[in-house]
């Protein structure tokens, strides 16, 4: 446990990503989408969809933590998001293994627990996560 990973990959969010990502979940909401209603909000721009970052955050983590190994995504505990994220904003990820432990009912997997970290390029926090997930063991020796 404790196990820390500052993942190697970083993603720069456009707009382009923002209004493709919030048109195919169905969120029409202005804020992301309207950049005339946007400017006249307290962050005079469009902000990037919040689950966009939140994907972004832990989709990052997948090529050095989880790729191949994960059996299901079990869910998420809290969600924050102390800072928006505007296109442009470069994102990178930190995760920690904050909890692991057997499978009770599948031997050959156990359940981990992740927080998931996201910043942009000015270092400032934008995305926590809390994620739990059902992973495949190492085989034994």
């Amino acid at each position: 446990m404790g196990a820390v990973t500052h993942h190697a990959i970083r993603r720069t969010l456009t707009e382009s990503d923002n209004v493709q990502f919030s048109t195919m979940t169905m969120n029409p909401q202005p804020l992301h989408l309207d950049a005339e209603f946007a400017a006249e909000t307290e962050f005079g721009q469009p902000l990037v969809s919040s689950l966009l970052t939140l994907s972004t955050v832990v989709g990052l983590s997948v090529p050095e933590l989880t790729l191949g190994t994960t059996v299901a995504n079990l869910g998420f505990g809290s969600i924050e998001f102390p800072a928006p994220v505007f296109a442009g904003d470069t994102i990178r990820a930190v995760t920690e293994v904050t909890k692991a432990r057997e499978s009770k009912s599948r031997p050959d997997a156990g359940i981990v627990e992740f927080r998931h970290d996201g910043f942009n390029q000015r270092g400032e926090l934008v995305c926590r996560a809390f994620r739990s997930a059902l992973m495949l063991r190492r085989p034994a020796e």
